[in-house]
């Protein structure tokens, strides 16, 4: 009869039944009850009022009974500790058994009863273990060490078990080799600074004798660990290459993966003309093709680490195309997968092949797939210039089958092919426009008016097709309304007589109608243009659009790096670095390629080398208890590069004043406005006034037509005030700080609040606060004694938190402290302790020692105390900036009863380093742009919003790391209302 009878069993009062059926004498009887328990425990009953029971039945020689009790052990220790005690000896005992499998066994249930009060008499056990006369037991013995690692890493270290850990490495069996490594990577990877696998050639060469005996996981994690050793020179990287490479052709895929790993990150370091080079990317190939033969779900993970192969080193499966065409069984996830590598091996040798191929998949009945391979078409117009007109003619094909989802995806590809291709295929515009009717995606609407605009002078009813999709208006996405302004005030500058209604409907549309601030603005911008100086306008909107570049999906060169050090892993599926998914306190080391030796590469351009630079160097990040930040402030803080025509230094205003106003402005070149005052080529602290342009004048620079000047005398009366003057009240005043911002007051330092009640600390009493004074955190505190004796030796000592406090030396109380005297602590801070993230992210848990005993408290502090005194972004910097932080990071609050004005409010900030980096006004209502940086590199972005005669002012916050979002508006409010 099999075991699932043991689960069957509903019966009340069973755990005494089982309880004297446990203490029977006979064996078989024991084993029946053992059985019994451990169904129960399977099923999530608690059975754990039989602890001392099961434990007794320990003392058998029966290997099968032994096992079920220690599962029990395991899963019960934890919540009995006391009676876990009781199985000490006969773990010890189970130690020296003359039977290897009951000393392995017992090895590893120690490993696994996570109970420090047991660990300390586990450790002779486990020494005698790590030098058993089997490997069986010794492998065992090796895992046990990580494990106990993790519990108490201080005693494991204390004991000396990482170095017999170490000696394990020079062990004759291959299996105790493997294990060895694996345990000192597990312990590695928690202490990234402990130099434990010290991998030296010695050490290489017996990692790969071991690595052609051991079992497969034996072999993954032997080459896990050689993929993180970097060779002296590229003697000796082919000498490893030469040995890893035969575990290419192992069944199993995993380490296949592994080996791969290995050969791409050493083969950076071989010259490319060395004859080996071209013999290992030959080799490379066959192994990555037979993982395509495996089922689906393997196939994907092969297809990922393909794909992150291919953008490194398309060479080794250019030859294979064939392997990544779509079968008609194939899942769709797999289907895509493929797509995407085929676009990436395109070659002017092959492309006769791929678009055969992608035409017949846009007939697919898959519509995502059918989507992605009309785009794939696209892309290869894009990438194979040769290939651009066969593709072309391919989609012209695919529209007219006037299927809806193929001719939008179509539309979209052809915007693109005429960006990269100027004056070449704009043909087909007319077959385009016959199929106006049917777009009713965003994207294929927007690509579609894109066209019109950007072509309107060869089409002869352009005005009409725009009107039709003006009539609309308020109905279309943000994409299409943007878009839809911009082709029409192309429109209008290429064809003024005619669509100047068109113009003034649209802008009034966009300035007056819409609550969109993107599409406002962009409406303003274009309205003071056009009303200013028309030539400029011209100049802006109608200027050279710059080619769209080959390859635009690619991994960025770092991160693809990275990736290329974590092939075989989660990483390497995700197309993330392990930092961005990894919960834990471990921390998780950011892997590189080594450098390439004699090959000759060299970095791209000077700003990739800068990039390169500043890379080495990330800002401080906030490991958590459960959750890694990752990189909170990888930030590109160069102002946006601007293409066109340079402005002559007269220009009155700089691009990046333009990119906080203008959603998607990205692609216009800097503004030249015409002034008659010189200005300094810098953002202008005085906005000049325009000239007056008569009609003639404004009509004459465009052409001769009057037409323009008729309508763009100044903005309508329901445009805001601030916009209502030509320049003068508009964009240049973003950053006239002119308005009133003086001398800053002194920094905000909260009251002392009682921290340590003397009930709770036999009669320390323990008041205090935050501050920073002259770039210093001090803790200040005030001591009193309320007990009846004199304290004296005084200590203190933090716990880990957010952001690394520290004392920065010891707490200076140099007199004893008598009953009933106060007296007061200044305890300089530094940012430099080990850190972890807390609940609420301000949160401190200090001990403090003295003379009588240790007490314990939590107090929050202030995070304005950690806002530095460089926390003032360039202008252009923060315009950048804004814009690249994702709008979800993005938080707004309500600061309730402050009587403030913009100027007090900014001066009372910045004494507490929150930074007015610029002012503007908007119907009355003051917006403040501010930044201030943490002590650990992360800046925080703000728009503060303040009305006269409103208390209520609302505070937007912008942060790469919003969990910071919520303390930072507590210290706004504190310091504004203090």
């Amino acid at each position: 009869m099999t075991d699932s009878k043991y689960f069957t069993t509903t019966k009340k009062g069973e755990i005494f039944e089982l309880k004297a059926e446990l203490n029977s004498d006979k064996k078989e009887k024991k084993k029946e009850a053992v059985k019994k328990v451990i169904a129960s425990m399977t099923v999530g009953k608690d059975v754990s009022a039989l602890f001392p029971d099961v434990v007794n039945c320990m003392q058998t020689d029966n290997l099968e009974l032994k096992k079920l009790v220690y599962l029990y052990l395991m899963n019960y220790a934890k919540s009995q500790p006391d009676m876990a005690i009781m199985a000490v000896n006969t773990f010890v005992k189970d130690c020296e058994d003359p039977n290897p499998l009951i000393r392995a066994l017992a090895v590893r249930t120690m490993g696994c009863i996570r109970v420090d009060k047991i660990t300390e008499y586990l450790c002779e056990p486990l020494r005698k273990c790590l030098k058993d006369e089997d490997p069986y037991v010794r492998k065992t013995a090796a895992v046990c060490v990580a494990k106990l690692h993790d519990i108490n890493a201080q005693l494991v270290e204390d004991q000396g078990f990482l170095d017999t850990l170490k000696d394990l490495i020079s062990d004759s069996n291959p299996m105790v080799v493997a294990n060895a490594v694996a345990a000192l990577s597990e312990i590695a990877e928690s202490h990234p600074n402990s130099n434990l696998l010290d991998l030296n050639p010695q050490t290489i060469n017996k990692l790969l004798t071991a690595l052609n005996e051991c079992t497969e996981w034996g072999q993954i994690f032997i080459l896990d660990c050689l993929a993180n050793y970097t060779p002296r020179d590229d003697r000796e990287s082919q000498s490893i290459c030469e040995r890893v490479t035969p575990r290419l052709s192992h069944a199993n895929s995993a380490v296949v993966l592994s080996a791969v790993k290995v050969l791409m990150k050493f083969m950076e370091m071989l010259p490319k003309d060395l004859d080996y080079y071209g013999t290992l990317l030959k080799k490379l190939a066959p192994p990555l093709v037979t993982l395509l033969s495996a089922e689906p779900e393997l196939q994907y993970v092969a297809l990922r680490n393909i794909n992150l192969i291919v953008q490194r080193r398309p060479e080794i499966l250019k030859h294979e195309m064939k392997v990544f065409f779509v079968k008609y069984n194939d899942p769709i996830y797999v289907k895509l997968e493929k797509l995407d590598i085929m676009i990436r091996l395109a070659s002017q040798a092959n492309i006769a092949q791929v678009l055969a191929e992608l035409k017949e998949y846009a007939t697919e009945v898959d519509v995502d797939f059918v989507r992605k391979a009309v785009r794939a078409i696209g892309r290869c117009a894009i990438k194979v210039e040769q290939s651009a007109e066969r593709c072309v003619s391919t989609l012209l094909d695919l529209i007219q089958t006037k299927v809806n989802y193929v001719v939008q995806e179509a539309i979209v590809v052809i915007k693109d092919i005429f960006r990269k291709y100027p004056n070449k295929y704009e043909s087909v515009i007319a077959t385009l426009c016959e199929n106006l009717d049917s777009l009713d995606e965003p994207e294929a609407r927007a690509a579609m008016i894109w066209i019109v605009g950007e072509y309107a002078e060869r089409i002869d009813n352009a005005d009409e097709l725009l009107e039709s999709f003006l009539e609309g208006f308020h109905d279309e996405s943000t994409q299409v309304q943007l878009q839809l302004l911009t082709a029409i005030v192309k429109l209008f500058l290429k064809k003024p007589t005619e669509t100047q209604e068109l113009v003034q409907q649209v802008l009034s549309l966009a300035t007056q109608d819409s609550d969109n601030p993107d599409l406002r603005d962009r409406g303003y911008i274009y309205w003071r243009l056009l009303s200013t100086d028309p030539v400029a306008a011209k100049e802006v909107v109608l200027a050279e659009k710059p080619l769209i570049s080959e390859e635009t999906d690619l991994i960025e060169p770092t991160l693809l790096e990275e990736l290329i050090c974590h092939i075989g892993t989660l990483a390497s599926v995700y197309h993330k670095p392990p930092s961005a998914f990894v919960e834990g306190s471990r921390g998780v080391q950011h892997k590189r390629l080594p450098g390439s030796a004699g090959s000759g590469e060299s970095v791209e351009s000077p700003d990739a080398a800068s990039a390169a630079g500043v890379s080495e160097a990330p800002p401080a990040v906030i490991p958590s208890q459960g959750d890694l930040l990752g990189d909170l402030l990888n930030l590109d803080l160069t102002p946006p590069t601007a293409t066109g025509p340079t402005p002559p230094p007269s220009s009155g205003m700089q691009m990046g004043a333009m990119d906080l106003l203008g959603g998607g402005l990205d692609s216009l070149p800097p503004i030249p406005l015409r002034t008659d005052t010189p200005q300094s080529p810098q953002l202008p602290h005085q906005s000049p006034s325009p000239p007056d342009y008569s009609p003639t004048e404004l009509g004459g620079d465009i052409g001769g037509s009057p037409a323009m000047a008729a309508g763009f005398g100044a903005p309508p009366a329901a445009v805001p005030a601030s916009f209502s003057a030509p320049v003068s009240g508009g964009l240049d005043d973003l950053f006239d700080l002119g308005g009133g911002v003086g001398m800053p007051m002194g920094a905000y330092i909260p009251a002392k609040t009682l921290w340590l009640p003397a009930m709770k600390a036999k009669g320390l009493e323990i008041s205090g606060t935050f501050a920073r004074r002259s770039g210093v955190i001090q803790m200040e505190m005030t001591l009193t004694n309320k007990a009846m004796s004199v304290m004296t030796d005084f200590a203190i000592q933090f716990n880990r938190n957010s952001f690394g406090l520290a004392p920065a030396g010891p707490m200076q109380v140099l007199t004893p402290v008598s009953p009933n005297q106060s007296i007061e602590v200044a305890l300089p801070l530094n940012t430099v302790g080990p850190v972890m993230k807390m609940e609420p992210l301000n949160n401190l848990q200090v001990a403090v020692k003295n003379n009588i005993d240790v007490f314990y408290f939590s107090c929050q502090y202030p995070i304005s105390m950690l806002f530095v005194e460089d926390g003032k972004m360039e202008r252009q910097v923060f315009l950048a900036t804004w814009k690249d932080i994702p709008n979800d990071n993005e938080s707004q609050f309500q600061i309730k009863d402050c009587h403030l004005n913009s100027d007090a409010a900014s001066n009372k900030l910045q004494g507490s380093n929150i930074f007015t980096i610029a002012k503007r006004t908007v119907e009355g209502q003051d917006m403040l742009y501010q930044s201030m940086k943490l002590s650990n590199g992360i800046w925080v972005l703000a728009e503060l919003r303040v009305q006269a005669g409103n208390p209520n002012y609302t505070v937007s916050l912008k942060c790469r790391a919003p969990e910071v979002s919520q303390c930072v508006f507590q210290s706004y409010e504190a310091v504004l209302k203090n």
